[in-house]
């Protein structure tokens, strides 16, 4: 089957029953989704599917036969999204575990919403859980990297 990965163009061939996460860790070692409840519960493997925040440990890799499939690792894959920045400036990614699924699901927020107010972050993140209860840092990062991609730093 055919994906593309991070704007790379990738064949790859996943076991029938493989999801999108075995695919992307264990075939492709794209190690930055994590793999916690492989059960849809906690968002740590959320990856953006042709833009939309999906869980990768609920998806079967073939399902993403023609799609594009974007990870942590393409956020910010030569200098840190500015996300990425504003997570480490607000301290909302403390234990880091959950951190690559919540940066995705922001930038899916940040994508369709340039602006959103803290309710609007709040709900698109709503599917990401954070062990170490960081949310009204998180919601400030978000905000913090609305900011700095309105004032015209590229959306990567």
């Amino acid at each position: 089957m055919q994906l593309t990965i991070n704007g790379r163009p990738r064949t790859v061939e996943p076991a029938g029953d493989a999801t999108l996460l075995d695919l992307l860790r264990d075939s492709l070692a794209l190690t930055g989704t994590k793999r916690v409840c492989d059960g849809g519960a906690c968002g740590a493997c959320t990856v953006l599917l042709d833009g939309a925040p999906i869980y990768a440990c609920l998806t079967l890799a073939h399902g993403c036969d023609g799609h594009e499939v974007r990870t942590i690792e393409g956020l910010g894959p030569s200098t840190p999204h500015p996300l990425q920045e504003a997570f480490a400036l607000e301290d909302a990614a403390q234990c880091g575990f959950c951190t690559p699924g919540q940066l995705m699901s922001a930038a899916a927020l940040l994508a369709q919403n340039p602006d959103p107010s803290d309710s609007e972050i709040v709900a698109a993140m709503s599917g990401n859980l954070c062990r170490c209860g960081t949310y009204p840092k998180i919601v400030r990062a978000v905000r913090r990297a609305a900011q700095t991609l309105r004032e015209g730093h590229d959306a990567k």
